[in-house]
Protein backbone atom coordinates (compact mmCIF):
# COMPACT_ATOMS: atom_id res chain seq x y z
CA UNK A 1 0.00 0.00 0.00
CA UNK A 2 1.76 3.14 -0.76
CA UNK A 3 1.24 6.07 1.91
CA UNK A 4 4.07 7.90 0.59
CA UNK A 5 3.81 11.49 0.36
CA UNK A 6 7.56 12.40 -0.34
CA UNK A 7 7.84 15.22 -1.92
CA UNK A 8 4.25 16.50 -1.41
CA UNK A 9 3.21 19.54 0.47
CA UNK A 10 0.58 19.65 2.73
CA UNK A 11 -1.56 22.73 4.32
CA UNK A 12 -3.23 21.91 7.37
CA UNK A 13 -5.65 24.09 9.14
CA UNK A 14 -6.62 24.60 12.48
CA UNK A 15 -3.51 22.96 13.48
CA UNK A 16 -2.70 24.61 16.42
CA UNK A 17 -4.67 21.40 18.38
CA UNK A 18 -6.97 18.44 18.44
CA UNK A 19 -7.76 17.36 15.58
CA UNK A 20 -5.63 19.36 13.07
CA UNK A 21 -2.59 19.18 15.20
CA UNK A 22 -2.78 15.14 15.28
CA UNK A 23 -3.27 15.95 11.18
CA UNK A 24 -0.05 17.64 10.65
CA UNK A 25 2.09 15.07 12.77
CA UNK A 26 0.40 12.19 10.26
CA UNK A 27 1.43 13.98 7.40
CA UNK A 28 4.93 14.82 8.09
CA UNK A 29 4.98 10.66 9.61
CA UNK A 30 4.23 9.89 5.68
CA UNK A 31 6.96 11.81 4.50
CA UNK A 32 4.56 15.17 3.68
CA UNK A 33 6.31 19.03 4.43
CA UNK A 34 3.76 20.50 6.05
CA UNK A 35 2.44 23.83 6.56
CA UNK A 36 0.01 24.62 9.67
CA UNK A 37 -2.11 27.47 9.70
CA UNK A 38 -4.18 28.59 12.80
CA UNK A 39 -4.42 31.88 14.62
CA UNK A 40 -1.77 31.36 17.36
CA UNK A 41 1.73 32.25 16.69
CA UNK A 42 3.33 31.31 19.46
CA UNK A 43 1.27 27.64 19.32
CA UNK A 44 2.56 27.26 15.61
CA UNK A 45 5.78 28.14 16.11
CA UNK A 46 6.12 25.92 18.77
CA UNK A 47 4.28 23.05 16.60
CA UNK A 48 6.83 23.81 13.63
CA UNK A 49 10.06 23.22 15.55
CA UNK A 50 9.05 20.06 17.04
CA UNK A 51 7.90 19.05 13.52
CA UNK A 52 11.29 19.98 12.28
CA UNK A 53 13.09 18.14 15.15
CA UNK A 54 11.37 14.67 14.57
CA UNK A 55 11.33 15.48 10.20
CA UNK A 56 14.30 17.22 9.95
CA UNK A 57 14.58 15.88 6.14
CA UNK A 58 11.11 18.06 5.62
CA UNK A 59 10.42 21.38 5.24
CA UNK A 60 8.11 22.70 7.81
CA UNK A 61 6.14 26.25 8.21
CA UNK A 62 3.56 27.87 9.50
CA UNK A 63 1.10 30.79 8.68
CA UNK A 64 -1.25 32.86 10.77
CA UNK A 65 -4.50 33.48 9.52
CA UNK A 66 -7.91 33.96 10.85
CA UNK A 67 -10.45 31.70 8.83
CA UNK A 68 -13.48 34.62 9.43
CA UNK A 69 -11.00 37.37 7.85
CA UNK A 70 -11.49 36.72 3.73
CA UNK A 71 -8.77 39.47 2.72
CA UNK A 72 -6.36 39.11 5.12
CA UNK A 73 -6.71 34.97 4.69
CA UNK A 74 -6.50 35.45 1.06
CA UNK A 75 -3.54 38.13 1.03
CA UNK A 76 -1.70 35.21 3.20
CA UNK A 77 -2.84 32.45 1.20
CA UNK A 78 -1.49 34.22 -2.02
CA UNK A 79 2.29 34.74 -0.87
CA UNK A 80 2.18 31.27 0.45
CA UNK A 81 1.46 29.59 -2.82
CA UNK A 82 3.76 31.66 -4.65
CA UNK A 83 6.33 29.86 -3.20
CA UNK A 84 5.45 26.51 -4.19
CA UNK A 85 2.31 24.48 -5.35
CA UNK A 86 0.07 22.62 -2.03
CA UNK A 87 -0.53 19.64 -3.41
CA UNK A 88 -2.62 18.43 0.02
CA UNK A 89 -5.35 20.97 1.68
CA UNK A 90 -6.91 19.89 4.97
CA UNK A 91 -9.75 21.97 5.70
CA UNK A 92 -10.77 21.42 9.44
CA UNK A 93 -12.49 24.79 11.58
CA UNK A 94 -13.43 24.81 14.99
CA UNK A 95 -17.56 24.01 15.34
CA UNK A 96 -19.51 27.11 16.41
CA UNK A 97 -21.40 27.42 19.43
CA UNK A 98 -24.11 25.11 20.16
CA UNK A 99 -27.60 26.04 20.35
CA UNK A 100 -31.26 25.34 18.35
CA UNK A 101 -31.47 26.31 14.94
CA UNK A 102 -34.53 28.13 15.47
CA UNK A 103 -33.30 30.42 18.36
CA UNK A 104 -29.73 31.34 16.11
CA UNK A 105 -29.79 35.00 14.48
CA UNK A 106 -29.31 35.26 10.58
CA UNK A 107 -26.15 37.14 11.60
CA UNK A 108 -24.74 33.82 13.02
CA UNK A 109 -25.67 31.73 10.06
CA UNK A 110 -23.90 34.20 7.98
CA UNK A 111 -20.71 34.64 10.71
CA UNK A 112 -20.40 30.72 10.20
CA UNK A 113 -20.75 30.07 6.77
CA UNK A 114 -18.47 32.40 6.20
CA UNK A 115 -15.68 30.86 8.58
CA UNK A 116 -16.41 27.41 7.07
CA UNK A 117 -18.12 27.14 3.63
CA UNK A 118 -16.14 30.80 2.16
CA UNK A 119 -13.10 30.39 3.84
CA UNK A 120 -12.55 26.68 2.07
CA UNK A 121 -13.51 28.35 -1.18
CA UNK A 122 -10.66 30.80 -0.61
CA UNK A 123 -8.23 28.50 0.62
CA UNK A 124 -9.41 26.07 -2.66
CA UNK A 125 -9.15 28.79 -5.20
CA UNK A 126 -5.42 29.72 -3.95
CA UNK A 127 -4.12 25.90 -3.89
CA UNK A 128 -6.29 24.65 -7.07
CA UNK A 129 -3.58 25.98 -10.13
CA UNK A 130 -0.64 24.42 -8.01
CA UNK A 131 -2.88 21.28 -8.27
CA UNK A 132 -4.01 20.97 -11.50
CA UNK A 133 -0.55 21.64 -12.84
CA UNK A 134 0.62 19.25 -10.66
CA UNK A 135 -2.22 16.74 -11.95
CA UNK A 136 -2.32 15.47 -8.78
CA UNK A 137 -4.11 17.11 -5.54
CA UNK A 138 -6.20 16.03 -2.46
CA UNK A 139 -8.63 17.42 -0.24
CA UNK A 140 -9.89 16.36 2.97
CA UNK A 141 -12.39 18.58 4.55
CA UNK A 142 -13.46 17.61 8.67
CA UNK A 143 -17.12 18.02 9.01
CA UNK A 144 -19.15 16.32 10.89
CA UNK A 145 -21.90 13.04 11.26
CA UNK A 146 -24.00 16.24 11.21
CA UNK A 147 -24.02 15.78 7.22
CA UNK A 148 -25.55 12.10 7.93
CA UNK A 149 -27.42 12.96 11.38
CA UNK A 150 -28.18 16.28 12.94
CA UNK A 151 -27.04 16.47 16.53
CA UNK A 152 -29.15 17.78 18.95
CA UNK A 153 -28.40 21.66 19.85
CA UNK A 154 -26.15 22.37 17.20
CA UNK A 155 -28.20 23.76 15.34
CA UNK A 156 -25.90 26.05 13.31
CA UNK A 157 -23.31 23.84 12.88
CA UNK A 158 -25.96 21.00 11.65
CA UNK A 159 -26.42 23.71 8.90
CA UNK A 160 -22.89 24.95 7.81
CA UNK A 161 -21.60 21.44 8.30
CA UNK A 162 -24.19 19.88 5.43
CA UNK A 163 -23.37 22.88 2.84
CA UNK A 164 -19.84 22.41 2.98
CA UNK A 165 -20.64 18.14 2.20
CA UNK A 166 -22.56 19.21 -1.13
CA UNK A 167 -19.81 21.90 -2.01
CA UNK A 168 -17.24 18.92 -1.59
CA UNK A 169 -19.36 16.36 -3.48
CA UNK A 170 -19.75 18.90 -6.13
CA UNK A 171 -16.08 19.51 -6.50
CA UNK A 172 -15.53 15.55 -6.26
CA UNK A 173 -17.42 15.61 -9.88
CA UNK A 174 -15.31 19.08 -10.90
CA UNK A 175 -11.91 18.15 -10.42
CA UNK A 176 -11.81 14.19 -10.35
CA UNK A 177 -10.46 14.59 -14.15
CA UNK A 178 -7.47 16.46 -13.33
CA UNK A 179 -6.14 13.83 -10.20
CA UNK A 180 -7.74 15.77 -7.37
CA UNK A 181 -10.05 14.01 -4.86
CA UNK A 182 -12.09 15.72 -2.61
CA UNK A 183 -13.08 14.31 0.70
CA UNK A 184 -15.03 14.47 4.07
CA UNK A 185 -14.19 12.93 7.11
CA UNK A 186 -16.82 12.86 10.09
CA UNK A 187 -14.97 12.57 12.84
CA UNK A 188 -17.37 10.81 15.97
CA UNK A 189 -17.13 12.22 19.45
CA UNK A 190 -13.23 12.93 19.89
CA UNK A 191 -11.20 13.74 22.92
CA UNK A 192 -10.54 17.30 22.26
CA UNK A 193 -11.34 21.15 23.36
CA UNK A 194 -14.62 21.11 21.28
CA UNK A 195 -15.73 18.03 23.24
CA UNK A 196 -15.07 19.81 26.45
CA UNK A 197 -16.76 22.83 25.43
CA UNK A 198 -20.07 20.56 24.10
CA UNK A 199 -19.68 18.99 27.81
CA UNK A 200 -20.21 22.06 29.39
CA UNK A 201 -22.52 23.60 26.97
CA UNK A 202 -25.13 20.48 28.00
CA UNK A 203 -24.08 20.35 31.86
CA UNK A 204 -25.03 24.07 31.71
CA UNK A 205 -28.18 23.81 29.79
CA UNK A 206 -29.37 20.25 31.56
CA UNK A 207 -28.29 21.15 35.25
CA UNK A 208 -26.54 17.38 35.03
CA UNK A 209 -23.04 16.73 35.61
CA UNK A 210 -20.16 16.89 32.86
CA UNK A 211 -19.39 13.46 33.95
CA UNK A 212 -23.13 12.16 33.15
CA UNK A 213 -23.48 14.16 30.15
CA UNK A 214 -20.27 12.00 28.29
CA UNK A 215 -22.08 9.20 29.93
CA UNK A 216 -24.79 9.33 28.16
CA UNK A 217 -23.25 10.14 24.79
CA UNK A 218 -20.69 7.37 25.16
CA UNK A 219 -23.83 5.24 25.67
CA UNK A 220 -24.74 5.98 21.79
CA UNK A 221 -21.34 4.47 20.66
CA UNK A 222 -21.19 0.95 20.51
CA UNK A 223 -17.30 1.70 20.38
CA UNK A 224 -18.05 2.03 24.23
CA UNK A 225 -15.54 5.02 24.26
CA UNK A 226 -14.33 8.67 22.95
CA UNK A 227 -11.93 9.08 19.89
CA UNK A 228 -8.50 10.31 20.13
CA UNK A 229 -7.50 13.00 17.89
CA UNK A 230 -4.65 10.79 16.11
CA UNK A 231 -7.17 8.20 15.10
CA UNK A 232 -9.31 10.85 13.36
CA UNK A 233 -6.13 11.87 11.78
CA UNK A 234 -5.60 8.35 10.64
CA UNK A 235 -8.53 8.48 8.33
CA UNK A 236 -7.16 11.91 6.80
CA UNK A 237 -3.62 11.00 6.01
CA UNK A 238 -4.78 7.91 4.10
CA UNK A 239 -7.24 9.23 2.30
CA UNK A 240 -4.18 12.21 1.60
CA UNK A 241 -2.06 9.29 0.47
CA UNK A 242 -1.40 7.74 -3.35
CA UNK A 243 -3.42 5.04 -1.92
CA UNK A 244 -6.35 6.63 -1.83
CA UNK A 245 -6.42 8.01 -5.45
CA UNK A 246 -9.58 6.15 -6.63
CA UNK A 247 -11.75 7.34 -3.28
CA UNK A 248 -13.69 10.89 -4.24
CA UNK A 249 -16.63 12.02 -3.06
CA UNK A 250 -17.34 10.46 -0.20
CA UNK A 251 -18.65 11.31 3.83
CA UNK A 252 -16.25 9.36 5.67
CA UNK A 253 -17.65 8.34 9.50
CA UNK A 254 -15.00 7.81 11.97
CA UNK A 255 -17.33 7.40 15.16
CA UNK A 256 -17.11 4.00 16.70
CA UNK A 257 -20.17 3.03 15.09
CA UNK A 258 -22.35 5.60 16.53
CA UNK A 259 -23.66 6.64 13.04
CA UNK A 260 -27.01 4.98 12.53
CA UNK A 261 -27.52 5.65 9.01
CA UNK A 262 -25.50 3.80 5.81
Amino acid sequence: MDLNLSGKHALVCGASEGIGRAAAWALAEQGANVTVLARREPVLTELVAALSRTHSEQAHAFLVADMSDRVALKQVLDSHVAKGPVHILINNTAGPPGGPAHAASPENYLAVFEQHLIANQTLLQAVLPGMKSAGWGRIVNVISTSVKEPIANLGVSNTIRGAVASWAKTLASELGPFGITVNNVLPGYTRTQRLEQILKERSSATGKSPADIAQGMLSTVPAGRFAEAGEIAAAIAFLASPAAGYINGVNLPVDGGRTRSL
